[in-house]
């Protein structure tokens, strides 16, 4: 196939990087080396970005810390909700929406790899009147949408936030592996959700997710006989891998643990903001 050397300028951070690379005219995927010795590559639309390399699970105790310079009137708190595919994410959002809409100016963005389904889901299920919700399209890489280059997200965020005076913000991500994780410049609060559907191994077999989010979401218990699952074991392995960090056991889908989940958000949110629960 033909191809075409590019020339691009853009930024990571606060410095100016300059790449000259090849790609195909299909827009396929391409891989370079930056100035900086890191593999940078370009897909599916999403700026340039590398992947920063991870080389063990972590450590709740040691996990990044909510940044004290965020302006909450450029853009709400806001509450990241990732995990794999299928452990209740979107479920939650409609759950966390209902719970909170009375009470609080909501607004929800949602991440699937190449479809709007999520945010679908939840306009068809109320969740927020239509204008509050938007869905977006990250093409296959879900987990640099959070992490490496969240630009993606914050600007629907960004819109959302000053047209409807948000308290909280909703941000979904596309489902990931158990590495996935929120960057503390998208998420103030991070929750994971797995499922018990996976077998009880999923918390011991660790990753971002699960040891640094500020809360692990374990869902789905009514399932554990059907599956095998020992939920003790469940219990041990997390507060093995999270140091002792808080988790819940849930049945989002049967509102048991949602009222748990929203007043660690809330609690969270009180002491990020200065502001009192309504």
């Amino acid at each position: 196939m033909a191809t075409q050397e590019h020339h691009h300028d853009h930024h990571h951070g606060d410095h100016h990087h300059h790449h000259t690379h090849e790609g195909g005219h299909d827009g396929s995927a391409t891989s370079w080396v930056g100035p900086d010795g890191r593999v940078y590559h370009s897909h599916d639309g999403l700026a340039p970005h590398s992947h920063e390399p991870i080389y063990s699970p972590g450590f709740f105790s040691k996990r990044a810390p909510p940044l004290v310079t965020r302006d909450f009137q450029e853009r709400a708190f806001t509450i990241g909700i990732g995990g794999p595919v299928g452990t209740g994410k979107t479920a939650l959002m409609l759950a966390l929406c209902q719970f909170l809409r009375d009470k609080y100016s909501l607004a929800a963005v949602t991440n699937d790899i190449f479809t709007k389904e999520d945010g679908e889901f939840l306009v068809k299920h109320g969740a927020l009147p239509v204008e509050r919700i938007r869905a977006v399209e990250t093409g296959g890489c879900p987990h640099a949408a959070i992490r490496e280059d969240i630009s993606i997200n914050l600007g629907p965020l960004e819109e959302l936030s000053k047209s409807y005076k948000a308290d909280l913000l909703l941000c979904e991500s596309g489902g990931d592996n158990l590495a996935a994780n929120f960057s503390r410049e998208l998420a103030d609060y991070i929750i994971y959700i797995i499922d018990v559907s996976g077998g009880d191994k999923i918390p011991r077999k660790g990753g971002p997710g699960i040891t640094q989010a500020d809360l692990l979401v374990i869902n789905k218990t009514d399932l554990a006989p059907a599956v095998g699952a020992d939920l003790a074991v469940m219990e041990r392995d997390a507060l093995r891998m999270r140091d002792g960090g808080p988790f819940i056991f849930a049945q989002v889908k049967h509102g048991i643990g949602v009222e748990e989940i929203v007043n660690h958000i809330l609690q969270a949110w009180e002491v990020a903001t200065g502001n009192k629960r309504h």
